[in-house]
Formats: structure tokens, sequence, C-alpha cells
């Protein structure tokens, strides 16, 4: 039997000031906002919602795992998990603490998305050296698995305080759901596939399609590893927005995502995020999923089919967005655009 095809949601509760009015809307607010986004997507039916941990300005998500407890009693069905769990600036006996509690509230729905952090900022606010970004990584993310595997854990740390034969609690009835997220890196990939661990892929510029080829490392590397195939799960996020018009969907999505491409494009040295980038990317072959229903699960059901993949979430918004807004693109996602999906 084929593994049944997960749509979801992901978000970073971007706070962005409205174009219109200048007013910029309060973390309070934005916070329950994301509550209930989770609720309405797992009303609808949609499998998974994930909220993204961030420390900046924009982003009122610095602590996803009480956003998504919030959430949990209220949920029945989705799943809810970390996009990302910065692992590397955290520790792995609170990170599974605090998910293995989150597992408990919602009855098994639980998933750590475990990352070394596309943004920086959790670096210097907890204490960490940037140098040492790659082997915090490893090291954390050996010790979160060996907490998942065994009540009682030792770990001799380089980096991370050493443990000596201590139990970790609570302990959930069935192994708590690790997944590994990448913005494309090749070893990472590779990480995830000799562990057995889900793949989660941010694609959020470039062509799609270019990933393939890290979709067969990954399955190639899974094969040969000896990993049961059931068990394999690959995962897609990218930007997106979607109304029932796909010329008044091209239009809109623009002013929101512009500001926060290139505020972030500043930073890293890129150039301003312009028109001609963005019209490529809302083409078949670009990494916006922004149209009308069909349009948007056409560009998802191309990728499902040529990339073999379990999961594509859909990350709404990315700038300012009017929240009506926000949960009219989770409405169509989970049921027109679920229903056009074969």
């Amino acid at each position: 039997m084929s593994k049944k095809f997960e749509l979801g949601i992901t978000t970073f509760a971007e706070i962005m000031e409205n174009p219109e009015t200048g007013e910029t809307l309060s973390y309070d607010e934005r916070i329950r906002q994301v509550v209930e986004e989770i609720e309405f997507a797992d009303q609808l039916g949609l499998g998974y919602f994930g909220v993204g941990e961030h420390h900046r300005k924009d982003f009122a998500s610095s602590a996803p795992h009480i956003i998504l407890a919030a959430a949990a009693r209220n949920t029945e069905n989705i799943t809810l998990g970390s996009a990302v769990t910065v692992l590397s600036s955290d520790d792995p006996v609170r990170v599974y603490q605090n998910f293995a509690t989150i597992n408990a509230i919602s009855k098994g729905r639980a998933e750590i998305l475990a990352g070394r952090g596309s943004f920086t900022e959790s670096f210097p606010l907890f204490g960490y050296d940037l140098s040492d970004y790659d082997e915090l990584y490893k090291e954390k993310l050996n010790l979160l698995i060996n907490i998942r595997d065994n009540e009682v854990v030792s770990h001799e740390g380089n980096l991370r305080p050493s443990i000596d034969d201590l139990g970790v609690y609570p302990r959930p009835s069935d192994p708590l759901t690790i997944a590994l997220a990448s913005g494309g890196s090749r070893g990472s990939v590779v990480r995830a596939a000799r562990l057995g661990l889900p793949l989660f892929l941010a694609i959020i510029g470039g062509e799609p399609m270019r990933f393939k080829p890290l979709v067969d490392l990954y399955d190639k590397v899974y094969e040969a590893e000896g990993h049961d195939p059931e068990k394999r799960f690959v995962s897609i996020h990218s930007h997106g927005y979607i109304t029932e018009d796909k010329e008044q969907a091209f239009e809109e999505y623009f002013p929101s995502i512009e500001p926060m491409m290139s505020r972030i494009g500043k930073e890293r040295g890129w150039g301003p995020y312009t028109k001609q980038v963005y019209n490529h990317a809302l083409s078949m072959d670009g990494a916006l999923y922004v149209g009308d229903p069909e349009y948007v699960a056409k560009k998802i059901q191309y990728l499902k089919d040529n990339m073999n993949i379990d999961r594509f979430a859909l990350h709404v918004p990315v700038g300012y967005m009017d929240h009506d807004k926000v949960l009219k693109t989770i409405e169509l996602l989970a049921t027109e655009v679920k229903e056009k999906l074969k």
C-alpha cells in the first residue's frame, strides 16, 4: 500500500509593517493568529503544520514548542512540527523533553525538525561561537538521537557538557519523530539518509527540480544503509499564496514577499528581489507556489510525480499579509488544491 501524500503549512509567525497603514501587528496578536491557523488547518484536514524557530525582530516564533503546545489540545489529527528547531544553539535534552510533552498532549502528533539554522542570531544570543557551527550540530544531533533511543543516557561532550548515565523524561509511548532539515547541503542529505531519518528540503528560490539529485542521493544512501523503505519520507517546503483568481494572486503576493526577501538579501549581500526574479519564480519551473488552486495543484503534482515526495508544505506568509488571506490560503490548499492532486 502506498503512503498517503500530505499537504501542510509552515510559518515563522512573520511580523512586518502593513505597507498601506504603516502599522505593525503586536507579537502577542501574531502568536495568537498562528494558533488559530493551526487549529483551522486541522479542522480542514491538512496533515502538517510547522512553526520555525527564529530570534529576530521580524518573526514572533522564538519558542515554537509553546505555540505548538497551545494548539495541541484543540487539534485532533494534524502533525505538529518545528520548522526548524535550531538544534546547534539549543540543548538536546530540553528539545526532547519539550516535544515529548507536546507528543503527550497531542496523542502522538509531535515532530522535531532539527536543523542548523539559516539565520544565526541564536548563536550569540545563547552564547555559542559561530566557528563551531557544524560541530555543534553534529554533537547535538547525536545526543538527541541517543535520547530518543535510550531512556538512560551517557554522553561524552566536546562542546555540550557530558552526561553520565542519567534518565531523560517524559518518555513517549512510541519513539519521537525526528526529521532533518536541509536547504540544499549534500552533507545534510547524506546524514539524514545514513541515520534513516525523514528529510525536509527547504526550496525558497531557483528551480525546484534542481533539488531532484539530492532526493535521488538520499534514496540511494538510505537504501544502501538498509533502512526500512516504508519509513522513507521526504518533504518539501516552499513559499506560496492562493486565491481563486490566478492573476490576482500574482499581483497581490509581490508586495508581500518583496520587502522581506529584499531585507534578507541585503543582509546576506544579495541583490534586491526584483519583478524579474519574481516572475520566473511564478512560472512552472520556479519555486513560488502562487496562483489559483488549479495552478498551484499543477505545480505540486509535478513535484510529487518527479521527485517522489511524501509531503508538500506551503510557507505562508513571507512578509506582511492580512490574516484573513492567510486563512483563505490554508482553506484553498486543504480543499480545492488537495482535491486536484492525484
